[in-house]
């Protein structure tokens, strides 16, 4: 039995395909039921190829070091907050609200691995995102600031509605790359949601930035609207290491 088409099924495809709706109004009435059922099913093709493309744009543009998965992840050795969870994580409800991330933990532990998936998942629901080591991201802006086209890069940044920050504190940084990476987290504060994965408690991030009072700016703008989950354990690459 052929299922019903009615014109406004595919008046409602056709414009999230970008078709006029003066078009779809004048020639979706003139078809069979049939004919409409098979150009409803054009269009849907038509826009689930579209999202597709997009998918695969926002992947590549992401940066990504590689393509993880949340699927099978290991959550035992995590702390959540008391008001947060898996579920509203996967659900990425963070981005939406704007808020902030602090993966906080040893050597190993899966925190990488997490703020990764985290990226795919969001590039993969259309998501702009964009992964940067903490040493990769200082270097860029560095570099934009030489050339005179810092602007530029970090209205670039901006189109992101997440932004990851890997590695915090595992390289020194000097005064003006601080400078540069606070900058950043300045100008995503309630505009984006930022990741930060660090093995360094607070009250050493004065280290990081060489100042403890730009440490606090930071740390305040970071946790007014964010949530720290804690890893714990063996580092799983030294517990899955052929080197024993």
């Amino acid at each position: 039995m052929i299922a019903t088409i009615t014109t406004q099924g595919i008046m409602d495809v056709g414009k999230r395909s970008s078709l006029s709706a003066t078009m779809l109004a004048e020639w979706a009435p003139k078809g069979t039921p049939k004919q409409r059922q098979y150009l409803h099913a054009v269009l849907v093709a038509e826009y689930e190829s579209r999202q597709e493309t997009r998918r695969s744009r926002l992947l590549e543009a992401a940066k990504l070091p590689a393509l993880k998965s949340l699927t099978g992840f290991d959550y035992t050795n995590i702390k959540f907050p008391p008001d947060y969870g898996r579920g509203p994580l996967e659900d990425l409800d963070f981005i939406a609200h704007k808020h902030n991330l602090i993966l906080y933990g040893d050597v190993g532990t899966g925190k990488t691995h997490m703020a990764t998936a985290l990226v795919a998942q969001a590039c993969n629901q259309g998501i702009p995102a964009r992964f940067f080591t903490t040493s990769a991201l200082v270097m860029m802006l560095r570099r934009a600031k030489e050339q005179d086209h810092l602007d530029k890069e970090l209205a670039n940044l901006a189109k992101n509605q997440i932004l990851v920050i890997d590695e915090l504190g595992y390289l020194p940084i000097d005064t003006e790359g601080a400078r540069l990476l606070f900058q950043v987290i300045a100008d995503s504060y309630e505009k984006r949601s930022l990741i930060i994965t660090t093995n360094l408690e607070f009250s050493r991030w004065g280290t990081v930035f060489g100042d403890d009072n730009m440490a606090a700016a930071v740390i305040d703008r970071l946790i007014h609207h964010g949530r720290l989950l804690q890893f714990r354990g063996q580092s799983h690459r030294v517990k899955n290491a052929l080197m024993k």
